[in-house]
């Protein structure tokens, strides 16, 4: 099995390290990320300047088949496809330090890395550790472990639909403390933003965007950051056709008309 691994967080994240480390027993890995953290970029691409790509001596073991793109984390899957010249079987985005659950999966680098992959017709995992500290990484590593593990003859089966991929968030807890797995849907409770306004030491004036979910006592196990907080690892499919597809039938009688022909002079 000929499996990507990307990321969001850059090349020298230690998450891109224990996923790619974790996945070496299930095939061939190549490693491509950006040269510096992207979190945030969501989906976007470079198209204003030229890409680079340098062979990198970054995670021990994958001398040969470790890569930095001077880009966004959708660049880097172009660029294994289109640069590259590779046909991997599976895109595996992560391990992201910081949850992506609910609408986050909008703007998220790590997501939108496996999306591209979809688009690309390869199958594709994003996986994410809920929290932003270290110290639990090798709980989320080996939930992808066990994964492959158990489901790879699914996987190279065609398991995961062409259209879809799969999100994987872990909580940050030790391995025996988690619960189990839950099969969920994403949330869309209401992530509140806030602005700070501070002073830079020359008085000018600058913002920083923060903000959270205040989430109360876990009640359905189906929603993802429900299960997570409860426990469990958390496992969404997530389709990307945005298409509201019960509001076209409710525009057609409304909206649709043919269109008149110009009259003659």
């Amino acid at each position: 099995m000929r499996i990507l691994v990307t990321n969001d967080d850059g090349i020298f994240a230690p998450g891109i390290r224990a996923l790619a480390q974790a996945l070496a027993p299930f095939g061939e890995v190549t490693v491509i990320a950006p040269s510096r953290e992207q979190s945030g970029m969501s989906h976007a691409i470079t198209v204003d300047r030229p890409l680079r790509m340098d062979k990198i001596d970054a995670i021990p073991g994958f001398e040969n088949r470790c890569f930095m793109v001077d880009g966004t984390p959708a660049d880097c899957v172009k660029m294994a496809v289109h640069g590259l010249g590779l046909r991997p079987d599976m895109v595996v985005s992560g391990i992201n330090i910081g949850e992506n659950l609910g609408t986050d999966v909008l703007y998220s680098g790590t997501v939108s890395a496996a999306i591209e992959g979809v688009l690309l017709g390869i199958p594709a995992v994003a996986v994410s550790q809920v929290g932003g500290e270290l110290k639990h990484l090798e709980t989320s590593a080996q939930v992808v472990a066990e994964l492959f593990q158990n489901n790879l003859g699914l996987f190279k089966e065609g398991w995961i639909p062409a259209d879809g991929l799969l999100n994987v968030n872990v909580p940050a807890l030790e391995y025996p403390a988690l619960k189990g797995i839950k099969v969920t849907r994403l949330g869309n409770q209401e992530f509140r933003n806030r602005v700070e306004a501070r002073r830079d030491p020359r008085g000018r004036l600058y913002y920083w965007m923060t903000g959270g979910r205040e989430l109360e006592e876990p009640s359905d196990l189906e929603v993802d950051y429900y299960a997570v907080k409860a426990g469990y690892v958390s496992i969404t499919p997530i389709h990307f056709d945005l298409t509201y597809h019960r509001l076209i039938r409710e525009l057609k009688p409304h909206l649709e008309r043919g269109h008149a022909p110009a009259e003659l002079s």
